[in-house]
């Protein structure tokens, strides 16, 4: 019998590396994905529909708000985010874990709906740090980086509501602290005694 698997939040101001991590994190862990968010932001160079985000446009999105499609959803930085609910409760419906790469308004609202939802949020090493890969990325306009700077005090005071707090100034040293995360759930004793169930009944006759 398989166990269900486990909602993670994974929040962190623009520029604190959460998406590279994630990436990462997905890619070397089994029956671990990410949801890809729909928004209604413009495409960036090298992205790509279905993979990165669901684009759609703001009529679109807000119909789909209309039948409750969404786990949670969000305006950040004049656009719109959502989380589909019925792929995220198919997927741990399966045992697989999921990991939703959302804003702190988001991360509170799933769990707010979810309340054994994993919350980590990701810290960049200094504001110093922040900004010099913000302007790195190289797809912003200075204001827009300035913005963003301004916004990122804010989006930080917000770790509090986490369950786990990583630091990114090493990024395979972040890597596998939050691969430790993800091992700490599925060694839990009810997520261990769902997958463990033919064993355990083995052991104990």
């Amino acid at each position: 019998m398989s166990g269900k698997g486990t909602l993670y939040t994974v929040s962190a101001p623009s520029g604190a590396g959460k998406t590279s991590l994630v990436k990462a994190l997905v890619e070397s862990s089994e029956r671990l994905r990410v949801s890809v968010s729909h928004t209604t932001r413009a495409i960036r160079p090298g992205e790509r529909d279905g993979v990165n985000y669901h684009f759609v446009d703001e009529p679109a999105f807000t119909a789909m708000l209309g039948e409750s499609a969404f786990l949670e959803h969000a305006r950040v930085f004049g656009n719109l985010y959502g989380t589909s609910q019925a792929w995220v409760e198919q997927q741990l419906a399966e045992g697989t874990d999921v990991v939703l790469e959302i804003d702190w308004q988001g991360a509170a609202q799933v769990k707010h709906l979810l309340p054994e939802t994993i919350a980590i949020f990701i810290l960049p090493p200094s504001r110093e740090a922040l900004e010099q890969r913000l302007v790195g990325r190289g797809q912003d306009e200075r204001t827009i980086i300035e913005s963003r700077m301004a916004q990122a005090v804010e989006e930080m005071s917000h770790y509090i509501e986490s369950d786990f707090l990583v630091v990114n100034n090493d990024f395979d040293l972040a890597l596998a602290e939050l691969r430790a995360i993800i091992t700490c759930q599925r060694l839990r004793t009810p997520r261990q005694a769902a997958e463990l169930d033919g064993m355990l009944a083995d052991l104990l006759r």
